[in-house]
């Protein structure tokens, strides 16, 4: 494998549909010479990255039945290089220094015509400049921050005499995330959507609260018993222990039947993660939910880039793994992470790392969350401060996507 493919950063974001469901993701990559730099700076090495990012790294994998949203500019779109990207899954978004003439439509059609999926990103409103466009492209993409309220309804009404899919790009607000609802946006992209149970603004259910219990009992090391005694008082929560246990001990002779021996067979750090991960899961058992990914890739990160970190040391891959998930349940619960500290009885690395970003965990932490924001340049220096390469990285992070993935295929 070569020294450039091996020295590249992985952003990805999620983009939704209305019903808050994970589409697809845009992808990002970048170099770690040139963190700061656009893909068009070096066309040939960005492309050649990408190519081996899909065909070498297997990221085409990692998207599961998403697409991918590959940023290029002309030179890129021209360049044959793009005709060897996976058709069926990336979506060409069209990056808005593009001057738009006669050689990027047709070479546009010709795309469309190979199979691809394009994308217009950042609409600026110039319907003239782009209305060659809007009859080949399938989604067009508007850049919240750019465009006053009135300029967005206005553009909005006029691109719904194309079949397009709208795309709303920076949604951080609440208002903004409604005004867009409103105005029927097909597809939605921002760090709003990261975090979605701020939009109902609602404290977790009785049963989240019974699988938090259970998560405090088990970081206890409580006795069996006691634990089984609350999985008693939430059938539902029994069901699917009892349901997960069953499809992972396909093996043997006989089905499991009574909870206490759910508990033992299943095991206590596997338990701890099923019921970390399972305060993430919307009603119904909804595992598309975007906080379920944040946290569940969060943690399977934070384990991974430990165990690089520390190979032999089993204990602190579990607590980096549970530093990821716990990280996010202020956001769950609608409350400060103080508060959650109280209810738990942490390990005081896992407790400095969650209230105070101290610590190795506390610096895997940033760098995990650095990434999730595709600041790649802080991401590079916390790297030299955790004393891990861009390899180690950029692999620990396919690998928790596909982990992410499997969540979907397996009883949670």
């Amino acid at each position: 494998m070569s020294d450039a493919l091996q020295d590249f950063f992985l952003g990805r974001q999620p983009i939704l549909d209305r019903n808050q469901h994970i589409v697809a993701y845009e992808l990002l990559f970048r170099s770690d010479s040139s963190l700061d730099a656009n893909v068009s700076d070096d066309l040939m090495a960005s492309a050649q990255v990408i190519v081996q990012a899909f065909s070498e790294l297997g990221v085409a994998s990692v998207l599961s039945d998403k697409k991918g949203f590959i940023n290029a500019n002309s030179e890129l779109l021209l360049s044959d290089m793009i005709e060897l990207l996976p058709r069926d899954k990336v979506v060409i978004e069209l990056l808005e220094t593009i001057q738009i003439d006669e050689q990027i439509i047709r070479r546009c059609r010709d795309l469309k015509a190979m199979g691809f999926s394009l994308a217009l990103d950042d609409f600026n409103g110039e319907v003239a400049q782009y209305e060659p466009l809007f009859e080949i492209v399938e989604v067009v993409k508007f850049d919240l921050p750019q465009m006053g309220q009135e300029a967005l309804k206005k553009n909005v009404k006029h691109l719904k005499r194309w079949p397009l899919k709208l795309l709303a790009e920076k949604v951080e607000l609440l208002e903004q995330a409604n005004q867009c609802n409103e105005l029927g946006f097909d597809l939605f992209q921002g760090y709003y959507y990261a975090r979605p149970v701020v939009l109902s603004g609602k404290r977790a259910d009785s049963s989240k609260l019974a699988v938090m219990t259970l998560v405090g009992l088990v970081l206890e090391d409580a006795d069996t018993d006691k634990i089984e005694q609350v999985f008693k008082h939430d059938p539902s929560l029994s069901y699917n222990l009892l349901r997960l246990v069953n499809s992972v001990a396909m093996g043997m002779s006989y089905k499991i039947s009574s909870l206490k021996q759910a508990i033992v067979v299943l095991g206590r750090q596997q338990l701890q993660r099923w019921l970390q991960l399972l305060l993430f899961v919307g009603k119904g058992g909804d595992l598309h939910s975007p906080l379920l990914e944040l946290a569940a890739t969060r943690g399977k990160l934070m384990e991974l880039l430990a165990t690089a970190q520390a190979a032999r040391d089993g204990n602190y891959h579990d607590r980096a793994f549970m530093t990821g998930i716990m990280s996010l349940l202020d956001t769950l619960l609608g409350m400060s992470l103080q508060e959650v500290v109280k209810q738990v009885n942490l390990n005081s690395e896992v407790e400095n790392a969650l209230l105070k970003h101290d610590g190795k965990l506390g610096k895997l932490l940033q760098l995990v969350e650095a990434m999730e924001r595709n600041d790649f340049e802080a991401a590079g220096d916390l790297l030299a401060e955790t004393q891990l390469t861009p390899f180690e990285l950029m692999q620990a992070q396919l690998e928790a996507m596909r982990w992410v993935n499997s969540l979907k295929e397996t009883a949670l």
